[in-house]
């Protein structure tokens, strides 16, 4: 049997898959990292066993894959054509007449597979992962904290107890010069017990702690003060000494489950079946209640009887037809009857928002979980395709930038995951406030990210150097005017030496067309607004200029004079068309002219490269004299 994948495929699934694995523990641990340390401040000091530690870290894991997931494809996308390209193989491989496109096609089935393998996680695995971890968080959270008694202050973190100790020793767990204020019964009957040592223990159910004592005193009144508390006035109270004595205190730090049953009506918590169903009788029952209300409200403050369609349609015509004037009716009234009128109205008006206000929170969070069900549902689906539409970024966006390694393509990746994250997270908000409809806000990512990868994969197939930083800053360089200056060093080896007779006189018919330039485009005044973007002047003579002197200090840089190299140094280099009108078609620049901002700020622009031209021609004529007094 002919295998479907040529020794080529095989080679590049390798690589691919290799890192895969690497970047989704990466990817797995760092959004594990992000989500524990939300979680952090009600983990610490609940004495959590290993098993319950395990538990939550594995569970926590489950719910995070659907995540690691595209991210780790779009990182193991970017390092490794980002290293084909940094050691060439792309360059072979396109040299060899196979596109990018068919180098991609193994790795575009597997991200495929891995669609699918999202799909069912998210359907199967993650829903009873998410119940899971919700119930043990909420299980924690309800739990009383681990006891860590420090030394030399009160301690407050046993219920109805404050706790001083002087001193404890960790390996005995005993305690020395022990002070307990035992407030259960309240404030003003609190024990008070001091000893000289004490033990505190967990009792076998984990529901009391038994503090024994040892060598000390309890104080506790023996009838309470009612009323407003009174000074000067004595209070007997009883006084106990003893050897050893047995407290018993409540708290229960036992951690308990609760019943899962009491998660699995959270949208996260069901799979595709369980989720069409949610939303169909969760809508069916919050209609109903609306429907309840509405009947309720037009029997109480309406009391119109249930019409049919018909019914309805002729009550409308015959109240139509009679016309009651509602102003002259009220202004027969009394004044008395006038006032008894508003005040009911306000009433009536008043009592019914009120009732409004009291059940609008039943039929708000009824349409509130029927929104969270469709975007359960909708997220399943999204997160899962956006394995592959990471792939089609990632991967062209490797080839371009030919960066391997964890650095660049980590970097970019990151930002990459972090914008999908931010516009995922903006729209699924929106959508659970019903502010945008919910299949816009759970796919206005991928909407994002379907148009950047197809011109990414566009632009890498085409070898486009669309991402290549070096023309951005050279582009940088020349909208500014920033140049750098010439270098010429002397040759080991010359062949020709030039003739300086002959390029001095050249060089004096430089500094004369120089000169007639600068006299004919009057360069240092500002340009005509109008000329320059609605005219159709053209400009040859500075690109001659240029070409002229570059073809003379061509020859002269086979010179053995250093002085001569070293004043050549010193010549610019010409822009040739920076003066005049930005673009070569008249349509542009006609558009440009009429935006008037953008227009005087490029109008700005060019004047600042003619008055740049103007003092270039100027330096030539002064680093032609000295060159010709140096020869």
């Amino acid at each position: 049997m002919v295998s479907p994948f040529k020794k080529l495929d095989i080679y590049i699934l390798k690589k691919f898959l290799l890192l895969f694995v690497g970047a989704f523990c990466i990817c797995l641990f760092i959004l594990m990292m992000q989500f524990l340390w939300r979680y952090l401040e009600e983990l610490i000091g609940k004495g959590l066993s290993l098993d319950m530690v395990g538990k939550f870290f594995w569970y926590m894991a489950l719910t995070l894959v659907p995540m690691a997931l595209p991210l780790s494809v779009l990182l193991t996308a970017l390092i490794s054509f980002g290293n084909m390209g940094e050691n060439l193989e792309l360059t072979a491989m396109k040299s060899a007449g196979i596109p990018l496109r068919r180098i991609m096609a193994p790795l575009a089935v597997i991200c495929g597979m891995l669609v699918g393998i999202s799909f069912v996680f998210q359907n199967r695995i993650s829903p009873n992962a998410q119940k899971q971890l919700t119930r043990l968080l909420v299980t924690i959270k309800e739990t009383s904290p681990a006891i860590e008694i420090p030394e030399g202050v009160f301690y407050n973190g046993i219920p109805n107890v404050n706790l001083y100790v002087k001193h404890k020793n960790a390996s005995t767990g005993m305690l020395y010069n022990v002070i307990i204020y035992k407030m259960d019964q309240g404030f003003e009957n609190a024990q008070i017990v001091v000893a000289d040592s004490g033990k505190l223990e967990t009792t076998a159910d984990k529901h009391f702690l038994r503090f024994t004592v040892y060598s000390g005193e309890q104080f506790e009144n023996l009838r309470t003060t009612t009323g407003q508390l009174q000074t000067n006035i004595n209070v007997p109270y009883d006084r106990e000494t003893f050897k050893q004595k047995n407290l018993l205190i409540d708290f229960n730090s036992d951690i308990d489950l609760l019943d899962e049953n009491m998660f699995s009506t959270m949208a996260k918590a069901k799979n595709l079946a369980e989720l069409n169903r949610g939303v169909d009788s969760i809508g069916q029952a919050t209609d109903s209640i609306g429907r309840t209300y509405y009947i309720s409200y037009k029997d109480r403050y309406f009391n119109q009887p249930d019409l049919s369609r018909e019914d309805s349609l002729k009550a409308a015509k015959d109240a139509s037809r009679t016309k009651v004037d509602v102003r002259k009716l009220y202004s027969e009234f009394s004044m008395n009857k006038k006032l008894e009128c508003i005040r009911k109205a306000q009433a009536e008006t008043k009592q019914f928002a009120t009732d409004m206000e009291w059940q609008k929170p039943l039929t708000t969070s009824g349409y509130m979980d029927v929104r969270k069900h469709k975007i359960e549902w909708h997220q399943k689906f999204a997160l899962s395709l956006a394995c592959l539409f990471f792939f089609f970024i990632g991967a062209p966006l490797g080839a371009i930038i030919r960066k391997g390694g964890l650095g660049m393509p980590t970097v970019i990746s990151v930002v990459i995951f972090i914008t999908y994250y931010i516009i995922n997270t903006s729209g699924m908000k929106l959508a659970k406030e019903d502010s945008v409809d919910i299949w816009l806000g759970m796919w206005i990512s991928s909407m994002v990210l379907v148009p950047f990868g197809i011109f990414i994969t566009y632009k890498s197939n085409k070898d486009s150097t669309v991402f290549n930083i070096d023309n951005y800053i050279i582009s940088l360089r020349r909208f500014f005017g920033i140049r750098r200056g010439r270098v010429y060093n002397m040759k080991e080896v010359i062949i020709d030496e030039p003739d300086h007779e002959t390029e001095l006189q050249n060089l004096g018919n430089l500094v004369c067309h120089c000169k007639e330039y600068v006299a004919k485009a009057r360069l240092p005044h500002a340009p005509s607004y109008v000329r320059l973007w609605f005219g159709t002047a053209e400009d040859n003579e500075v690109a001659e200029i240029s070409h002229e002197m570059e073809e003379i200090l061509e020859r002269l840089s086979n010179s053995r004079n250093v002085k001569i190299l070293t004043y050549m140094s010193n010549y610019p280099e010409l822009y040739t068309t920076a003066h005049l009108s930005p673009f070569k078609k008249r349509g542009m620049n006609i558009a440009v002219g009429i935006l008037f901002p953008l227009g005087l700020l490029l109008a700005w622009r060019v004047w600042r490269f003619r008055i740049m031209l103007y003092h270039d021609m100027k330096t030539i004529e002064k680093v032609t004299e000295q060159l010709k007094q140096c020869i």
